[in-house]
This record gives C-alpha cells, sequence and structure tokens, in this order.
C-alpha cells in the first residue's frame, strides 16, 4: 500500500487494522475538537448518540430541540455535556433570520418568510450557525429525507469553491480487511444524483478520491463501474462510463482513475489479471464509483445487510463547510460515525 506521498504507509494506517476505522478517526477528533450540531431534537436516536459522543469525548456537540422536544425525546439520556439550543428562545436567532433576509431575498423571500424558517425548520437554523462559525458541521436526516436536509445546505453553505457538483459518498467497512483499505472504501455516488451524464460521474471520481485521501490517507484508486470491463460489453450505459474515465484521467490526473470495470474485476487480483491486465486500480481498487443512484444505493445495501458492512453515510461532498446527511434507518451508533467522519472533514477545511 501507498501513502498519499507516495511512499510506504505510516504507522497512523496500521491504527486502522487494530482500532477499527471510526476509532482511528474519533482518535484523531479528539485532538482538534470540533462542535457538531445535531438539529434532530425530535427523534430518540440523537440523544442516544450524543450521550455516547460525549462519553467518548471526541467532539462538543449543540442538539436543537424545543423545551417540548427535549421533554418528550431527550428523558433518560444523559447529554449534560451538551448544548441544548431552542431556536424560539436562542438570543441569536433574530441574527440568523435577518442574514437568510440577506441570502435570499433576491429570491423574493421576505424577512418575515426567513424568521419563520429558521425557527420552524432546525437545519436551516444548524445551517446558519456553521455559515457564521458558530459550529463547524452538521449531521442530520434520521428523521428527514435527504431533499429536506439538503435544500438549506445549498441555499446557506453553498457550494465548494471550485466544485461542480455537490455528490453523496459513504464510507464502508467490510469485515474482509485484504480488500480496500484494510477493509475500508469510499463508494459514490450513493444517495443524490440519478443518472450523473459522463462529466458528472468524472466529478464524482475526483471527488470520492479526494474524500477517501484526507479521511483514510492512503492514495486512492478510483475504479470507474460497469457490466463491463475494458470493452467486454456494448451498450450506451457503458460508452457513459468509459468518457466518464476518459475525462476524469484528462482532468483529475493527480487521482489514480481507471474503468471501465466490472466490480469482481475491480476488487479481485486473480480476476483483475485476466480481466483487465494492465490497469493500474483493477484488482486493488479502494474508491468505487457507480454509473448511476440505482447501482450506488442498491450497492452499498447489499453489502451492508447482507454483507455485514458498516455504512456511514450518505456523507456530501462539494459543499463548502461539512453537512452530512443519515439514512433514515440509521441507528445512534451509525450517528456517532458520522459525526466523527465529519469532525474530520471540518478539521480539513482548516488547511
Amino acid at each position: 500500500m501507498e501513502n498519499i506521498q507516495g511512499g510506504k504507509v505510516d504507522k497512523r494506517l496500521s491504527k486502522i487494522k487494530v482500532m477499527g476505522f471510526i476509532e482511528q478517526l474519533k482518535e484523531k477528533a479528539r485532538k482538534n475538537r470540533k462542535t457538531i450540531v445535531l438539529p434532530e431534537g425530535m427523534d430518540k436516536r440523537t440523544y442516544e448518540a450524543a450521550e455516547q459522543i460525549i462519553k467518548e469525548d471526541f467532539a462538543d456537540i449543540i442538539i436543537l430541540a424545543t423545551k417540548q422536544e427535549f421533554e418528550e425525546f431527550g428523558v433518560g439520556y444523559d447529554v449534560k455535556g451538551a448544548t441544548i439550543i431552542d431556536p424560539l428562545t436562542c438570543e441569536k436567532t433574530k441574527k440568523y433570520a435577518e442574514d437568510f433576509y440577506e441570502l435570499r431575498k433576491a429570491k423574493g423571500m421576505t424577512e418575515k418568510q426567513a424568521y419563520a424558517m429558521v425557527i420552524s425548520d432546525h437545519m436551516y437554523f444548524a445551517c446558519m450557525m456553521v455559515r457564521n462559525h458558530d459550529a463547524d458541521g452538521v449531521v442530520s436526516g434520521a428523521c428527514h429525507s435527504s431533499a429536506i436536509t439538503l435544500r438549506p445546505s445549498l441555499q446557506i453553505i453553498k457550494t465548494k469553491p471550485g466544485s461542480k457538483l455537490v455528490s453523496a459518498f459513504f464510507v464502508i467497512c467490510v469485515p474482509d480487511k485484504d480488500m480496500g483499505a484494510n477493509g475500508v472504501f469510499v463508494m459514490g455516488d450513493c444517495g443524490l444524483n440519478q443518472n450523473p451524464n459522463p462529466e458528472q460521474l468524472a466529478d464524482i471520481a475526483a471527488s470520492s478520491a479526494e474524500s477517501f485521501e484526507y479521511l483514510v490517507g492512503e492514495k486512492a484508486r478510483v475504479a470507474m463501474l460497469s457490466h463491463s470491463s475494458y470493452g467486454s460489453a456494448a451498450h450506451k450505459d457503458v460508452d457513459k462510463v468509459v468518457e466518464a474515465t476518459a475525462i476524469a484521467k484528462k482532468e483529475y490526473p493527480q487521482f489514480l482513475i481507471d474503468g471501465e470495470l466490472q466490480t469482481d474485476a475491480a476488487l479481485v487480483p486473480e480476476i483483475a489479471s485476466f480481466k483487465a491486465p494492465d490497469s493500474p486500480v483493477a484488482g486493488k481498487a479502494n474508491v468505487l464509483v457507480f454509473p448511476d443512484l440505482d447501482a450506488g444505493n442498491i450497492g452499498y445495501k447489499l453489502l451492508q445487510r447482507l454483507g455485514q458492512a458498516e455504512a456511514y453515510g450518505p456523507l456530501c461532498q462539494g459543499i463548502a463547510r461539512p453537512i452530512n446527511d443519515l439514512s433514515r434507518g440509521c441507528s445512534a451508533k451509525d450517528i456517532v460515525g458520522v459525526v466523527a467522519i465529519t469532525a474530520v472533514q471540518a478539521m480539513a477545511e482548516d488547511k
């Protein structure tokens, strides 16, 4: 294995084997503490996750909840170490509403509408906190759709400079430590873009490679997945992946990207040796880019439910600050893991 500088894997990577990937991220987060907002104070999983994060002490937590929500859902959880904020009574609500109005008045929003949205939708309040540097990131989506989670993010935080597309990826930790980076993969897009065109698919590949390298510390090896390997099948869907691979190689030469590859050719060296013998990625991929959202979403859930993999996400890439979505089927443990990832993403934004 290589690290992102091209040398041998450093001691931090060996910890992935011993500690587990998420545990390693928590250790990293403790050294540069970040404040993460959990806007869903109307869900018990939020409090269960916050209690565990406080116990493990790797991030500062803010929970957004009205008095009624806290009394209904927070009872029985020890979250004394978290900050509980009620947007209805917070002293900064008026400023957040004024700032939000300034952002959206050109789109026809009134001051009254801006205030109503900030106090009634916790995700808008959370994004205004991040925009005003009162928090470093947001984790939401346990009881809200991706659209409800991401719409405020794009309106308030906006896209990262230089980013062409906002996309979603999952960190997948599989039991077989011989694959990926000691069992760790990044997979995209599994949660946002329905049917990306070749240019968008190339951008997803580059963003996913960047996400892998700053989270894992190892050099990304990106496989552009298809039902074809190196021309073994002819179809317009294959053509899209072939074109996307060519664009990605030209526009993002800093990353190791290859395709089109079937999943077995991307992962298994013995199969790669005859399906794609000259590929620098085949048989050792650690970043998997799916041709469309159907394939990505189905793929990660099969790994999670049948393959006993841990799945963290959907995590967002291409937004200016760390704003991450959750699957509505997530557990409190999943939320803890995504908070650790979000804290490390926030550390990367400092650089």
